[in-house]
């Protein structure tokens, strides 16, 4: 099943995708509400006719109590410390951060460019929302990077925080986790595509991540509680999951950074198309730098 949260004539629902389009859910039923339930809620009750995509602006799928982003993918780390080798610690267990729940976009929205970057990245992953039980479902994820911005912060010992926080795209839709099957070692095996302005820059598999979905799961449930609703991104993907990894690869910006007027499109099979116009961001005033201590005290 494939749940959408969507805008039409300025009231906000959440409902089936078919191939003819979405039929909502009674009023006040939200995603969120379905995936806390298991998906009971409403989940036999559907109110008014189809509505062609068409005529909908998608929302990300759900309102999730928290994002984690995880580095899954062996190739994409090897891109983005090239020329070094994988840090040993990073096949040790899986590694994750915290990024922004309120500065998700959706599947079709202008995406600005975060404040004060020169270097605007895309990211290709899958992220699972979990259920009451587990998995509850799929979605894509495009975990937006200000490399710049990013760089900086992470030279601190902290981070990524402003070189990520400022937007996340997730969509088209959620798609439940019985409409897909895992191999003999728990992985889903789903062809993973993005292009900029047409040009296909990245393709892989996520089948090709070193842990599969349920022990990221089990990973972050360490010491502390999940939620329903909590999203956790794959990682980015490798052999062009994102414009860095080739950075560091090709040792020159090539591709170059995206800028306003590109359009980012990721398909992931069994999911669907998310396709996300750059647009300019506001040109903020300079942050102050640090005063620095008197060491004559």
């Amino acid at each position: 099943m494939r749940l959408a949260t969507y805008e039409h004539r300025g009231a906000v629902r959440a409902g089936v995708v078919s191939d003819d389009g979405v039929r909502a859910f009674p009023a006040g039923v939200t995603v969120l509400d379905l995936v806390r339930s298991g998906l009971p809620v409403g989940a036999r009750v559907l109110d008014g006719p189809v509505v062609p995509l068409t005529e909908v602006r998608l929302l990300p799928p759900l309102e999730p109590p928290s994002v984690r982003d995880f580095v899954a993918f062996e190739e994409h780390v090897e891109g983005m410390v090239a020329p070094g080798p994988v840090p040993p610690e990073w096949y040790e267990a899986p590694t994750f951060y915290f990024t922004n729940p309120a500065a998700l976009a959706g599947a079709h929205d202008d995406v600005p460019i975060p404040p004060g970057s020169r270097l605007f990245d895309f990211e290709l992953e899958v992220a699972a929302v979990l259920g009451p039980d587990g998995i509850f479902g799929y979605t894509i994820f495009n975990d937006w990077s200000a490399r710049d911005l990013q760089r900086r912060e992470m030279k601190v010992g902290l981070g990524p925080a402003k070189g990520k926080d400022s937007v996340t795209t997730l969509g088209p839709w959620l798609v439940t986790a019985d409409e897909f099957t895992v191999d003999g070692d728990g992985f889903l095996d789903l062809d993973m595509r993005a292009s900029v302005n047409g040009v296909e820059i990245g393709h892989d598999r996520l089948a090709n991540m070193g842990w599969p979905f349920e022990e990221l799961v089990a990973y972050a449930a360490r010491g502390t509680r999940l939620r329903p609703g909590d999203v956790l991104g794959s990682g980015t993907c490798g052999n062009g999951g994102c414009l860095a990894e080739l950075w560091g690869r090709r040792g020159a910006q090539d591709p170059p950074p995206l800028k306003p007027g590109d359009v980012v499109e990721m398909t992931v099979a069994g999911i669907g198309t998310i396709r996300n116009t750059v647009v300019a961001g506001i040109d903020p005033p300079p942050v102050r730098p640090a005063r620095t201590r008197d060491r004559s005290r």
